[in-house]
This record gives structure tokens, C-alpha cells and sequence, in this order.
């Protein structure tokens, strides 16, 4: 099977696919991480008239089938995420009911386990705003979640990175939230490649000092903290924060670059996951992470390495429009019937970049059904630059 795929240059080349898709026999083995896959959504593209300009009318049944498929391979869920589009096209009306419907959905399936994104995204991150209105904007989506009897991954804010004036603000303000929880959450450290308007979160815009502020937070509110999911694309800033981490408290990667080296981990300890990357390469990471569980540390990075090129393809700068990637390989792999995204973000990649994900994805058995997948591109390939042989 061979198709032509643009290059940068204005050329084709051939691919001859590899076709040889990787995926668990039979029924998953166990994990011994802790392992969330942070999950996208299916839009309505009938529904969804102007993409720019209105929230997105969600495809239901559709999000809600790719919820049960991450489960059934053994994930945790990380609902209402970035990778959810979280503030890039869906707000917080359209993401409360997401988190709503996703609670309610897994207490029907047997072993399903997630937690929620919580941010305060309600509120316009505007030069005006203030510390007592993010405070109160996390306090209404605490309440969401923990009304449903959910659990929290607390998000960080761009309103409160717009009005902290210095580590203290965000000691203080996290502090009076960690005490009041119900359960305790994940937090998370989301650097500026995914989202500009974080840039100088935790009070300073040094990695090292801020680290130090994130440090002190989940050591002065140890019992309230699960752990901490950390992306900053640099694996010697998580191993460095991994190493301090109070005794129980978890290191949740979300290093989309280097996540097979710090999951494995080494002598001094290991990392669990929060990965985006996990909603495309799900079966692949199952086999992966089953390896692992069984002492084969070998046969783990044998399956998993592959996926780091595809990996850093789909999370290349500007990293924010990651998305596009994880949305495009749901449509090649069957998982929806179109490749429409909220705010039309489909477009935030352009054709050859679309090309080298399929190549990759190919190579290491991320394509579950190739005559599909070769199919589907062959259409996109017509539509966006008019190759139609």
C-alpha cells in the first residue's frame, strides 16, 4: 500500500506503508503507573455553523464512545483539558456540561476512573481583574466537580498569572484552595509553549525560582495533593521537582518530548503520566505500558520510543495547536466520521505537517486500520492541495 505525500519543498514522495498497527491482544494488562490520557472532544459539524465566532455543539455520543475506547485499554481519563480544547474553543459552559456527562458516563463503566480540569476560564483574563475574582472563578468549578463527586486536576489561570504580583499571591491563593477540597488533586504546572499567556507562572519567569514556589506549595499542603502533572517540555525540570516531592506525592508527566525515558525512570524513581499524546497512540502506549508492568523494560521502550517522533511532530512549535494532530489521528483511526474541530482549529496545521503525522504514525503502529487511514488521507490530500492521485 503506497500513497504520495507533500514535502515543504512543493514535491511528492511515496510512502509505502509499514501497515503493521499495535495494539493489546486480548484484554490489556495492567499498569504499573498511574496513567491518564488527556482526552479530546468530537464537535457537531452540522451544528457548529461558525466555528470562530460560537462555542462548539459537541458531538455527545461520539466524545463519549472515545472516553469508553481510552478505558477499555486500561487509561484513566483527564477530562476537560487543554487537549479538550480547554480555552481554544471550548469555555466553560460548553466544558461544565463535558465534565457533568463524563462523570455521569464513567459510573456506568466498570473500573473507569478520571478527574476533572478545574481553571477560570469564566473569567476574562483582563487588566482588572483581581485576586478575590480567580479565587472565586476556581471555587465555581470545585463546586461543579465536587457536586458530581468527581476528582480535581487544578488548572492553572491565565487570570491569575494576568494579576499575581509575586510567588506569595499564588502560595497564598492555592493554599486557601488545597485546604477546602474534598479529595486530594493534581496539580498543574503548564509552561508558556502551550499556552503564551502563562508565561511567569508560580511568580517568576525562571524555571529554577519557580520550581523552588512549586516546591514549598506541595510541601506546606502535602495531604491535599495527589500530585502534580508537569509540561514543560525539559525533563531535567520535572526529574529536578520529581526529587522533592514529599513522600505519596506523585510526578504526573506531561512531557509530550520525553515522556518514554521518564516513565520508564531510573534508580532514583519513575513518573506517571498526564499525556495528550495518550489520546492518539492509546493502543500503542497500552501494549507499552503492560511491558512495563510485567519487568520488561526493554520490550517498554522497544514499543513506546517509536512514538516520541510522532510525538514531537504533533507538539512541534507553536505548540498550542497540538491539538490538531490529536484530532486529526482520531479521524484516520476511525473514531469520528469527520475532521472538524471546535473554533476550527483544523486549520492551525497545514498539509505537510498533517503528511509527516501520517508517516509517522505508520511507523510506529499508531494507524489501527491502514486501508482507512490511507483512504481518509488520500481525501484530505485532494481537498487541501489538490492531489488526486
Amino acid at each position: 500500500m503506497q500513497i504520495r505525500l507533500p514535502q515543504s519543498n512543493g514535491t511528492f514522495k511515496t510512502h509505502t506503508l509499514k501497515a503493521q498497527p499495535i495494539s493489546p491482544q486480548g484484554k490489556p494488562a495492567a499498569f504499573n503507573r498511574s496513567i491518564y490520557a488527556a482526552a479530546h472532544v468530537v464537535v457537531d459539524p452540522f451544528a457548529t455553523v461558525d466555528p470562530w465566532d460560537a462555542s462548539p455543539t459537541i458531538d455527545w455520543e461520539g466524545t463519549l464512545a472515545f472516553r469508553t475506547h481510552l478505558y477499555g485499554l486500561g487509561f484513566k481519563i483527564a477530562e476537560a483539558m487543554d487537549t479538550a480544547q480547554r480555552g481554544m474553543g471550548v469555555d466553560w459552559s460548553v466544558a461544565r456540561e463535558l465534565i457533568r456527562r463524563s462523570l455521569r458516563h464513567a459510573r456506568d463503566i466498570p473500573g473507569a476512573d478520571l478527574a476533572c480540569g478545574v481553571g477560570t476560564d469564566q473569567l476574562a483574563a483582563s487588566p482588572d481583574v483581581t485576586l478575590s475574582q480567580v479565587e472565586a472563578a476556581y471555587r465555581e468549578q470545585l463546586g461543579v466537580v465536587e457536586a458530581e463527586g468527581g476528582r480535581v486536576i487544578l488548572m492553572a489561570s491565565r487570570a491569575l498569572a494576568r494579576c499575581a504580583r509575586h510567588a506569595d499571591d499564588y502560595l497564598t491563593l492555592y493554599g486557601r484552595l488545597l485546604r477546602d477540597v474534598a479529595q486530594p488533586v493534581i496539580l498543574h504546572w503548564l509552561g508558556e509553549m502551550f499556552d503564551p499567556e502563562l508565561r511567569g507562572y508560580w511568580g517568576s519567569t525562571d524555571i529554577a525560582t519557580a520550581l523552588d514556589t512549586v516546591a514549598r506549595l506541595i510541601r506546606d499542603n502535602a495531604s491535599h495533593v495527589e500530585g502534580i502533572k508537569v509540561s514543560l517540555l525539559d525533563a531535567k525540570w520535572e526529574i529536578e521537582l520529581r526529587r522533592r516531592l514529599p513522600a505519596g506525592v506523585k510526578m504526573y508527566t506531561g512531557d509530550d518530548f520525553n515522556y518514554a525515558e521518564l516513565i520508564a525512570g531510573d534508580a532514583s524513581g519513575h513518573s506517571h503520566g498526564l499525556l495528550g499524546i495518550f489520546d492518539p497512540i492509546a493502543p500503542v502506549a497500552a501494549v507499552a505500558l503492560g511491558a512495563l508492568n510485567a519487568g520488561d523494560v526493554a520490550r517498554f521502550r522497544q514499543v513506546l520510543d517509536p512514538t516520541v517522533a510522532l510525538s514531537r511532530e504533533i507538539f512541534r512549535a507553536p505548540t498550542r495547536h497540538y491539538k490538531a494532530g490529536v484530532v486529526f489521528l482520531a479521524w484516520l483511526n476511525g473514531h469520528q466520521r469527520h475532521f472538524s474541530m471546535a473554533a476550527g482549529l483544523q486549520s492551525a496545521r497545514g498539509i505537510v505537517h498533517f503528511a509527516r503525522v501520517f508517516e509517522l504514525a505508520d511507523l510506529c503502529g499508531v494507524l489501527s486500520d491502514p486501508e482507512l487511514a490511507c483512504a481518509r488521507m488520500q481525501k484530505l490530500l485532494s481537498v487541501a492541495c489538490g492531489d488526486n492521485t
